[in-house]
Formats: C-alpha cells, sequence, structure tokens
C-alpha cells in the first residue's frame, strides 16, 4: 500500500520550491550573473544562446515569483490529488 499524500502540503513545498528557484534567478538578473549562467548552461548543451537577459525590473520580477509559486502550488496539489486517487483504485 503507497503512503498518502497531503495535498496541500505538497502543493506548498513544489510551490515554495518553484518559487524559490525563480527567486534565485531574480537575484542573478539583479546582480547581473544570469547572462553568464545562460551562456554556460547553452554551452554545455552544445548550442549557441540566441538569449539575451534584459534589465532586472522589480515588479517583473514580484509577478515572477508569485506567479511560478501559485502554479507550483497547484501542479503538487493536483499531482497529490492524483496520486491519491489513483492509488485507492489498486
Amino acid at each position: 500500500m503507497k503512503q498518502k499524500l497531503n495535498e496541500r502540503s505538497t502543493g506548498l513545498i513544489v510551490g515554495a520550491f518553484v518559487g524559490l528557484v525563480h527567486l534565485l534567478w531574480a537575484v542573478l538578473v539583479a546582480t547581473g550573473y544570469a547572462q553568464g549562467w545562460v551562456d554556460w548552461i547553452f554551452a554545455l548543451h552544445f548550442v549557441e544562446n540566441p538569449i539575451m537577459v534584459t534589465e532586472f525590473a522589480m515588479d517583473k520580477a514580484v509577478m515572477l515569483v508569485g506567479v511560478t509559486a501559485a502554479v507550483g502550488f497547484a501542479g503538487g496539489y493536483v499531482f497529490a490529488w492524483l496520486w491519491n486517487t489513483l492509488g485507492k483504485k489498486r
């Protein structure tokens, strides 16, 4: 028998993780290190980088972190709900 997941807790954990990753990205953009990071990641994949990081804007950063955290919460919640629902049918 598989363990039941708490939907809200799973959503909060996934949302917090996704939000934190995007907060780190916003910090990289704000400090000027983002372009070097993107260039390095593309080079690791043997791809030329067509992407240019634009200027930091606080309003966009807040929206980025908020929206991704909310989507992460929803995704984690749905994942846990599906896990629990499909697990009952076995």
